[in-house]
C-alpha cells in the first residue's frame, strides 16, 4: 500500500508519545513493503526562512516537513488556530511537493491532524483512518469545562465521525471513544509497541547515575512523564512523606516538562521533602534509560492513561514499576507484571511503593513477568502487520454531512468527581 500518514509530531519533534509511536510504526510499516510518506512540521516557532518546507526521501520512510507560515500563532497560547494553520500549511503541501504520488490510503494522528487528514482523503478520494491516542474528555477527568475544551472535543468528535476506520491503543480507549464519539466506522485495538534493545544500558551507567541520584544510598524512587494534572505526580507527592517515614532516605527524580512544574515544586515545599525531590527537567535517552534501570521502583500514578508507553519503556529498562489502575495502564500492567492501586488513593500508593521496596526478590519476579510479554504482545512487527491489516480493510464512505455536535453539560464519561 501507498500509506499518507499525517502527524503532528514526528522526531525530532517530540511532544509525548505520540511522535515516537509514529516514527516506529511507520518504518515497520516500511519494513512491511509499504511506501509511506509521512506529513508532519517541523518544530514550534520556527519559519520558512529557518526551516523550509522539504521532503527527505534519504530512509525507509518519506517524510515531507511542513515549514510554518508567516503568521503569528503561537502553540500555547492560539492553540486551535495554531493548529488550523498547521494543517492549512500541510494540505497544501501535500498537495504541491508530492508530485504523482498517490496514498491508498490516509492515516491521521489524533485532532491536530485531523483537518489536513480529512481535506487529503477527500481531495484523493482514499479511505481515512484515524489513530485516538487521547481524549480531551478523558484528560479533563470526563468535563469540558472551557471554550478551548469543546473546541479540541469538537475536532476529535468530527475525526471520528468522519474517519473510515477508528484505532485506539487499549480496550479503555476504545470504550472512551465509543461513548464519546458514537462512530460509525469499525474500531480496532492496536496496542504501542517497544523495541526494548534501545533500553539496554551497562552496568557502570547505571551506577554511575544511581550516584547522581540517590546520595546517601537510600532507595530511589522515578517518574517519568508530562508534568500534567492527569499524569497524578501530585499524589506521588503527597505519599512522598509517608513512604519515606517507613524506607528512610527515600529519595524521588521526576523527569519531564509540563504547565504543573511550580505547582509541582512548590507542592514539595509544603510537603518538606523539596531536599529529597530532584525535578529534572528533560532528560537525554541513554541517561533516561540509566535513570530507569537504577530505580528501585518507577511509580506512575496517572488519573488518565490511555496506554502507558512508560509502562513499557520500564519493563525494557527492568526496573520495577507501581502503576495507578486506570485507562490502558491497567492493561499493560496486569495483574502481574507490577503493582497497582487505584488512582488518585494517595495511602494505596504509598503502601504499594514500600511493598515494592520491602521485597525486592518479589518486584524483580514482576519485572521478569513484565519483560517477557514485550517481545509477544508490544513487539513493533506484529503491531505493523496488524495495523496494515487495519490500513487494507478500511472502504471509504459516501461523504455525509456533519453537523456541530451536541455537547453535554456534566461529566461525559461518568468518571468521579475531582
Amino acid at each position: 500500500m501507498r500509506v499518507l500518514v499525517v502527524s503532528w509530531e514526528y522526531p525530532p519533534v517530540v511532544v509525548g508519545g505520540l511522535g515516537r509511536h509514529v516514527d516506529a510504526l511507520s518504518r515497520e510499516l516500511a519494513g512491511l513493503g509499504h511506501d509511506v510518506t509521512v506529513l508532519t512540521r517541523h518544530p514550534t516557532g520556527t519559519d520558512a526562512t529557518s526551516h523550509p518546507t522539504a521532503c527527505d526521501s534519504s530512509g525507509p520512510v518519506r517524510v515531507l516537513r511542513v515549514a510554518e507560515d508567516p503568521p503569528l500563532l503561537e502553540f500555547g497560547r492560539d492553540l486551535v488556530a495554531w493548529t488550523l494553520a498547521w494543517n492549512h500549511a500541510a494540505l497544501r503541501a501535500a498537495l504541491v511537493r508530492l508530485g504523482n504520488w498517490r496514498p491508498d490510503v490516509v492515516h491521521a494522528h489524533d485532532w491536530l491532524a485531523a483537518h489536513a487528514g480529512i481535506g487529503l482523503a477527500d481531495v484523493f478520494d482514499v479511505p481515512l483512518a484515524a489513530t485516538v491516542h487521547a481524549t480531551e474528555a478523558g484528560r479533563n477527568a470526563g468535563r469540558l469545562g472551557t471554550p478551548l475544551q469543546r473546541q479540541v472535543h469538537s475536532v476529535e468528535w468530527w475525526l471520528a465521525r468522519r474517519a473510515d476506520a477508528l484505532v485506539t491503543c487499549s480496550q479503555a480507549m476504545r470504550a472512551e471513544v465509543v461513548r464519546l464519539f458514537a462512530p460509525d466506522a469499525p474500531i480496532a485495538v492496536v496496542p504501542n509497541g517497544i523495541v526494548p534493545r534501545r533500553w539496554a544500558v551497562d552496568a557502570e551507567q547505571v551506577a554511575t547515575v544511581r550516584r547522581r541520584w540517590a546520595q546517601g544510598g537510600g532507595p530511589l524512587l522515578v517518574n517519568l512523564g508530562r508534568l500534567e494534572y492527569e499524569k497524578g505526580v501530585q499524589d506521588l507527592l503527597a505519599a512522598l512523606p509517608r513512604i519515606r517515614e517507613r524506607c528512610a532516605g527515600t529519595r524521588l527524580v521526576v523527569i519531564g516538562t509540563g504547565t504543573q512544574a511550580a505547582m509541582l515544586a512548590e507542592a514539595a515545599r509544603s510537603y518538606g521533602i523539596d531536599g529529597a525531590v530532584t525535578f529534572a527537567g528533560h532528560v537525554p535517552d541513554d541517561d533516561l534509560a540509566a535513570t530507569l534501570a537504577a530505580a528501585d521502583a518507577v511509580v506512575l500514578p496517572s488519573r488518565y492513561e490511555p496506554f502507558g508507553i512508560v509502562a513499557l519503556e520500564v519493563a525494557a529498562a527492568g526496573a520495577p514499576l507501581v502503576a495507578a489502575r486506570t485507562g490502558g495502564l491497567t492493561e499493560v500492567v496486569g495483574d502481574d507484571a507490577g503493582l497497582s492501586f487505584p488512582p488518585g488513593d494517595v495511602g494505596a500508593l504509598a503502601e504499594a511503593v514500600v511493598r515494592t521496596l520491602d521485597d525486592p526478590d518479589a518486584a524483580a519476579r514482576r519485572v521478569a513477568r513484565a519483560r517477557a510479554r514485550l517481545t509477544t504482545d508490544f513487539d513493533w512487527a506484529r503491531i505493523a502487520a496488524r495495523t496494515a491489516e487495519v490500513l487494507r480493510a478500511a472502504q471509504r464512505r459516501p461523504p455525509v454531512a456533519l453537523g456541530r455536535p451536541t455537547i453535554a453539560s456534566g461529566d461525559l464519561l461518568g468518571a468521579p468527581e475531582r
